[in-house]
């Protein structure tokens, strides 16, 4: 009796071992199947994630972000328009992308005749009625406002970016950099030695576009020196392009210009700016990249200077706009409204000037 009852005992601990295993197995059995689940899901489950917070992020930016697509108002036509040409960079991107994502408007820059374009000259087409706005680099004159006042409009500037205004010379001449006052003074003929500023013996040869054809001024309207003539020394040139050209050839030159327009330029060289001799302000981003390393490397504009208002000379963009409650007011508003949208301003900064927003 006493035997069957041990062996009937050690049948139940074996059963019951048994069980246990069979229950521990299963257990882990499940365990490393739910491993390798989690395992195989894992990308997917991270890349949904991934997913739904780039389309969060990319919902937020894009309801908070005003584009070209967002500017109501855009009048569906072609338009003329002309001006300034230190905004030619302006007008083969930006432009360029407004009319991609406005098919609708179509813009056509306008050369005028017999004058070299420029800020002066674009105003003074759309005061002629010959353009429907104006791009320009520099405020409006009290001349020019007196016209239009004339001709029964007014006429509006909307600022849309910065440019700085640089001095530059042939590669070769040593000076250390120029103050605005002496700048001044060899346009108006009363320095006409680069020694009378810290560089070599050698004469001065200052060249210009023409004031009334200019883009930028070096006698802003602020200045006691406004409306200057310029000194006999001056010689006139049709384009920045020909005075870079001219530049190049001529030791004792000297031209000024929109930044963005010269500073990349490899056969010229920009001199620093300042108020003082003793705060000189380049226009290029620092170290100066020499003419042998261009056009491999080339000088950047120096944006920060720009922006933060440290460099002496700055050139303001405006889009002229004619105030007639007519087609060309519209377009006019238009056009500045799209280059002050948060893409319109990063375009601007792509193109190399400074946003103002």
């Amino acid at each position: 009796m006493d035997n069957t009852n041990q062996r009937r005992a050690l049948i139940n601990s074996e059963i019951s071992l048994f069980l246990r295993g069979l229950i521990i197995g299963k257990v882990l059995t499940l365990m490393v199947i739910g491993g390798l689940l989690w395992w195989l899901l894992k990308p997917n489950l991270l890349s949904r994630n991934s997913v739904n917070s780039s389309n969060q992020n990319f919902n937020r930016v894009s309801k908070n972000e005003s584009t070209f697509q967002t500017v109501a108002d855009v009048p569906p036509a072609s338009f003329n328009y002309g001006g300034s040409t230190a905004w030619a960079s302006i007008r083969q991107l930006v432009d360029s992308q407004i009319q991609s994502d406005r098919p609708e408007l179509q813009l056509r820059y306008v050369n005028p005749v017999n004058a070299s374009p420029g800020s002066s000259s674009g105003i003074r087409m759309l005061l002629d009625g010959k353009l429907d706005f104006a791009q320009s680099s520099r405020p409006l004159t009290d001349e020019e406002k007196a016209t239009a006042k004339e001709r029964g409009f007014t006429l509006e500037q909307r600022q849309v970016g910065m440019d700085g205004i640089a001095v530059v010379v042939n590669p070769s001449l040593n000076v250390p950099g120029l103050t605005v006052d002496q700048l001044q003074q060899i346009y108006l003929g009363k320095i006409t030695n680069w020694n009378q500023v810290g560089g070599p013996n050698l004469p001065i040869t200052a060249f210009s576009q023409r004031p009334e054809d200019a883009d930028t001024v070096i006698f802003p309207s602020n200045s006691e020196l406004k409306g200057q003539a310029f000194g006999s020394n001056v010689q006139y040139v049709y384009s920045a392009t020909e005075a870079v050209r001219q530049l190049s050839k001529t030791p004792g030159g000297v031209y000024y210009a929109s930044a963005r327009s010269v500073v990349f330029q490899c056969s010229v060289k920009a001199l620093p700016l300042g108020n003082t001799s003793g705060q000189l302000i380049p226009a290029y981003r620092e170290p100066m990249v020499a003419p042998e390393q261009c056009p491999r490397q080339r000088n950047q504009l120096n944006t920060q200077a720009i922006k933060n208002g440290s460099y002496p000379m700055i050139a303001n963009l405006f889009v002229i706009i004619k105030q007639n409650k007519g087609r060309e007011q519209q377009i006019g508003n238009a056009y500045a409204n799209l280059l002050l949208t948060d893409q319109g301003q990063r375009a601007i900064e792509q193109a190399g000037f400074v946003g103002v927003r």
